[in-house]
């Protein structure tokens, strides 16, 4: 990656996290040149792309600054420490969710797809038609139960950006990240057990628990820097935890990523109370900074960390394939696979290692990085613009979903059904907790290139929203 858009990232982060507040006057060009040790053209070239994205904007003879304009909605509220683990309800709410099918006259705003429209994909699509002509139909046969080699070597070398020293025989393909989730939790929990879960949490890695008779407790999250290790150790002092299940990268759904003296200082925790940590890192390529975030993986000695991850978000849901870096927990990890789907699908892994082997993955991850901080941005924007009067949103620090938080007593379940007849769906804020919390809140998706559809779409969950406040009054 260029140096000034290393630089642009780096000033767009620290514009998004408030430490340059809007109307604030910029580093002078002179003054980052010195700085990180970079020309001047390197440093107007960076500003010049953070104006691309109405993140600084030049005064004549006064420098760059921040757009009063970019006055952003407050951060959502961090919850309540939960009193005890509870069963896990809502399935009926994701299913609603999961069951929708794509149709052309409804705007998919709840679902987690990324955009595989872009024209990086293409190489993707020629290796999928390439071999499934190929006369010994290597995509019609069993793979062996850790997936092929091939994949697993360029995953290997794909983690290294991560922090992670692995081999291709530390790694285990799945079908999916989901499928590395739940066999991680089978792996090391029983029914009855507790999982502490980050709060608001992925609904796939909590109704996992629920369908194999666990316990979920949830702990604080703030929307920045990520699960509260105070309430994270009380509980772990008060409670038989099992296992701590979360997504320190580019969260699902706050979009924070975790710091890394607190990703050192929760796998310290987890030392002291000797539970294992499952670390969901679909979203972890999807950063809008570069180098990308480690992992808590990349810390873990002892083999404690199982590492979740997949290329649904990255390339596209309907590959399924996934893999986990079980450490210690290999053999049990590998057993639970085996009675549940067996080995994985052969095509999609020899289409992908030839993908990443011909250096296709990073030009197409620094193009959807790219969108998708720009249509965060709109996003952001829009519901400043059509949304009630204060209401909270998250910061994505990367990925393609915000968290939009409601007055509390609003209700979005009701208010998704009636965006049900407007041709507009979201993902409602009770599938994001155990308990049903956060039925103020939902989750909206902005992978897609913008357009005015998708504007209309989000307007209308806002008018929507205005107009059902205004009944309850």
């Amino acid at each position: 990656m260029t140096l000034y858009v290393n630089l642009a990232e780096l000033l767009g982060t620290r514009i998004e996290q408030g430490f340059y507040r809007p109307g604030d006057r910029l580093p002078s060009v002179r003054a980052l040149s010195v700085e990180h040790g970079v020309s001047l053209s390197t440093v107007q070239q960076a500003y010049r792309v953070l104006e691309d994205v109405g993140l600084a904007m030049p005064k004549p003879k006064s420098g760059y600054f921040v757009p009063v304009s970019r006055e952003l909605p407050e951060l959502p509220v961090v919850g309540r420490p939960a009193q005890r683990p509870v069963d896990i309800s809502q399935w009926d709410q994701v299913l609603e969710l999961i069951r929708a099918v794509p149709r052309k006259d409804v705007v998919q705003l709840g679902r987690g797809m990324p955009d595989i429209t872009t024209p990086t994909m293409k190489p993707l699509l020629r290796n999928l038609a390439r071999i499934s002509r190929r006369q010994d139909m290597p995509g019609l046969y069993y793979d062996n139960i850790y997936g092929t080699l091939e994949l697993r070597e360029q995953i290997a070398r794909l983690m290294l950006d991560s922090g992670c020293q692995l081999s291709a025989n530390d790694l285990v393909v799945t079908t999916g990240c989901h499928e590395a989730l739940s066999t991680s939790i089978r792996a090391i929990c029983e029914p009855g057990d507790i999982v502490a879960v980050d709060s608001p949490s992925f609904h796939g890695a909590m109704q996992t628990l629920k369908g194999l008779g666990m316990k979920a407790l949830e702990i604080p999250t703030d929307p920045l820097t990520g699960i509260s290790l105070d309430a994270l150790e009380l509980a772990l002092e008060q409670w038989p935890i099992k296992a701590i299940q979360l997504t320190p990268n580019c969260n699902n759904p706050l979009g924070y990523i975790m710091p890394e003296s607190r990703k050192r200082a929760l796998l310290t925790l987890a030392q002291r109370f000797d539970v294992a940590i499952i670390e969901d890192d679909v979203y972890g390529e999807l950063a809008y900074t570069y180098p990308r975030p480690r992992t808590i993986k990349s810390f873990d000695e002892d083999g404690r960390v199982l590492l979740c991850s997949s290329f649904s978000k990255t390339l596209a849901p309907g590959l399924r394939i996934g893999w986990v870096a079980p450490g210690r927990y290999l053999e049990r990890v590998l057993h639970m696979k085996y009675i549940s789907t067996g080995s994985t699908a052969p095509q999609p892994q020899i289409a992908i290692a030839e993908f990443l082997k011909a250096g296709h993955f990073e030009p197409h991850l620094r193009r959807m990085r790219t969108q998708y901080q720009r249509n965060r941005d709109a996003m952001i924007d829009w519901v400043t613009r059509y949304f009630p009067v204060g209401t909270r949103a998250s910061r994505p620090q990367g990925s393609f979903m915000l968290w939009v938080e409601l007055p509390e007593g609003f209700d979005t379940l009701k208010l998704n059904r009636a965006l049900h007849d407007q041709g507009v769906q979201i993902a409602v804020g009770s599938i994001f907790s155990a308990s049903g919390k956060y039925r103020n809140c939902l989750r909206m998706n902005y992978a897609a290139k913008t357009t005015p559809q998708i504007e209309e779409a989000v307007r209308k969950v806002g008018a929507t929203a205005i107009k059902l406040l205004a009944e309850t009054d």
